[in-house]
């Protein structure tokens, strides 16, 4: 494997009639040839353009997000690299190449282009760089891993990647979802440096910040239950922890300076929000401590698996290719020669006659 017919580049779209056709053009002058265009009910003759050149286009079937688009096209394509983009020119083909080698070289499974290495001006708004910095800080805290720019939408990944991870998010939250199922998997990720342009001043954005932002960091945080249950139960327990004290100090406070105020309801919320969050944080340290211990079980079973996988057969073991067992081309061999001896006569039966 490493040339680009292993490679199917996949591209979601909705209402790219302004770019799509030179984003094929040029992925087809790279030397690609199966380019898939996953259409969510253009309106703009987007299919069309995809088609005259030279794209396959295949209507979206399922909710008209990026996440199910991209779920598709993995189901409808089985080349052993996909290599996925957005149909809105701001990715570029000649970046193909870099985005490929780290599969073609065996270093990696699942490949991110990190935009911020080379990033055209005006290629993303001041409000957008922010949030996407809190997002990559907050995944690096949450999942232990920085891949710089997990919200990148120029991706490669082996077909191995693809059956290994579970992807679930509908919309923009399928970039996360994928970086997470990555780190949860130990699946081999690299990141590689691409230069990312401005959209084109006639094309719109199918982005809405706000909205697609807090559906990604919600994302981010879901993910984190089976990922990092310490997290994900700790901070709601560590909040619950800190509003009781302070409801406690507060009923402190009031006892100590004003003796015939009674505050008995609120130290009861104060009590029961502390004992709140003392049990999730000890119950994320043991979801947490069932977590490590499953992913060394699992580490082990892999290595194992890839060890016997590697060792040749030891001679002698096992059915031969082809022909029958050593023990039953024995035995064939027994019979045919006891048969044989009984067709012919015995040397003292014919002295006798």
């Amino acid at each position: 494997m490493g040339e680009y017919d292993d490679v199917c580049v996949l591209v979601p779209t909705l209402n790219e009639s302004e770019t799509i056709g030179p984003v094929v053009e040029s992925f087809s002058a790279e030397g690609f040839d199966d380019i898939l265009v996953i259409d969510g009910g253009s309106t703009d003759g987007t299919p069309s353009i995809a088609e005259e050149k030279g794209a396959r286009v295949v209507q979206q079937r399922g909710s008209k997000g990026k996440g199910q688009a991209l779920q598709e096209g993995f189901e409808l394509t089985d080349a052993p690299i996909v290599l996925m983009l957005d149909g809105d020119q701001t990715y570029r083909a000649e970046d193909a190449k870099a985005m490929l080698e780290p599969i073609f070289d065996g270093r990696a499974e699942h490949v991110i282009g990190d935009r911020f290495a080379d990033m055209e001006s005006g290629a993303m708004t001041r409000l957008n760089q922010f949030g996407n910095g809190v997002i990559n800080r907050a995944f690096a805290l949450i999942h232990g891993r920085d891949y710089q720019d997990i919200l990148s939408g120029y991706r490669a990944l082996t077909r191995e990647a693809i059956e290994r991870i579970s992807l679930t998010e509908d919309h923009f939250g399928v970039e996360t979802e994928m970086a997470v199922e990555c780190v949860k998997h130990n699946v081999r990720t690299e990141v590689v440096p691409i230069r990312y342009l401005a959209r084109p001043d006639e094309s719109e954005t199918n982005l809405r910040p706000f909205r697609d932002g807090a559906d990604i960091i919600l994302t981010l945080y879901k993910m984190a239950k089976t990922n990092n249950p310490l997290f994900y139960f700790g901070s709601v327990g560590a909040v619950s922890t800190i509003v009781g004290v302070v409801l406690g100090a507060y009923v402190a406070y009031e006892w100590i300076t004003v003796p015939k105020t009674s505050h008995e309801v609120i130290a009861v919320l104060g009590a029961s929000a502390i004992l709140f969050g003392v049990q999730l944080l000890m119950f994320g340290v043991l979801s947490d401590m069932i977590v490590t211990l499953n992913r060394e079980q699992t580490r082990q079973l892999e290595d194992l698996a890839e060890r016997l996988s590697d060792e040749p057969p030891a001679d002698g073991v096992g059915p031969a290719a082809d022909g029958p067992a050593a023990g039953e081309e024995s035995v064939g061999a027994a019979d045919e020669a006891e048969a044989e001896a009984e067709r012919e006569p015995s040397p003292t039966s014919s002295r006798s006659d």
